[in-house]
């Protein structure tokens, strides 16, 4: 398998720019909701990892955010994705890492099964109408005690219903003035309860030895009322966290094991 050698088109560098402006958002509640994301995820990357390193693979890597940690912690390191436009991107980033590039559709994976050490699949599974398949794939590409690392938003999040109304026709041209950021339509066509995902999970094979919750945002406070709306957020998430109400935190996370 080779290293995808592309060109970064315009349309590739608008795609990067908005992955890239959710963690560096002048927006404090935009910014908070994904850094924190990405600080949980990385604690746990290097909390899971192999002692002598080992065999990693990130399906769907977006702008490549992880891969100098999954490229530390990994004796080799595999990235796979359908979008090309992202695979070019990393491809010209991390050109000067062992890394290993590949187009793949991970519902029907070419990569060798029982090979995987660890495998991250952060805020992908939303974008795969078949999910099951997918986790059900990725438990055969882990070696036996291998671990998975996932991530994905909750269905009834405020933040996944309010874009739903954010990307109406007029209403989204309000939303880019408010923010005044890169503003574009999720993509997401699986969102799941932490119910469904559960048992998809648990069907897949898998067993589950961690599970988080994070990320409160609330309409018009996150938009209008800057570090203090934040600060209220973050509070009210501290309540929330671990009851009936967390439902509505905007991401899910599951350590799981094979």
């Amino acid at each position: 398998m080779n290293r995808r050698e592309k060109n970064i088109s315009d349309r590739d560098k608008e795609r990067v720019l908005l992955q890239q402006t959710l963690y560096e958002s002048k927006n404090p509640t935009r910014k908070w909701l994904h850094n924190i994301r990405k600080d949980w995820i990385i604690s746990k990357i290097y909390q899971y990892k192999k002692p002598e390193k080992g065999n990693s693979l990130e399906v769907g890597p977006g702008a490549g955010i992880y891969i100098p940690i999954l490229d530390q912690v990994s004796d080799r390191l595999l990235v796979s994705d359908l979008e090309i436009d992202y695979l070019a991107y990393v491809s010209q980033v991390y050109k000067n890492r062992n890394i290993q590039i590949i187009e793949d559709d991970i519902t029907c994976t070419r990569i060798l099964p029982d090979s995987m050490d660890l495998i991250l699949f952060t805020e992908v599974i939303e974008h795969i109408k078949d999910s099951g398949k997918a986790l059900h794939n990725l438990y055969r590409l882990l070696k036996p005690g291998g671990v998975l690392i996932l991530s994905t938003p909750q269905k009834y999040s405020p933040l996944e219903i309010f874009s739903k109304i954010a990307y109406l026709p007029f209403i989204i041209d309000v939303v880019r003035y408010v923010y005044r950021e890169p503003v574009h339509e999720t993509g997401h066509v699986n969102l799941m309860t932490e119910k469904i995902l559960k048992k998809q999970i648990l069907d897949a094979g898998f067993n589950i030895i961690e599970q988080h919750k994070s990320g409160l945002y609330i309409p018009l406070i996150a938009e209008f009322l800057g570090q203090k709306g934040l600060a209220w957020e973050c509070k009210l998430e501290k309540k929330i966290m671990g009851s009936c109400l967390d439902v509505f935190l905007w991401t899910q996370y599951y350590i799981v094991k094979k």
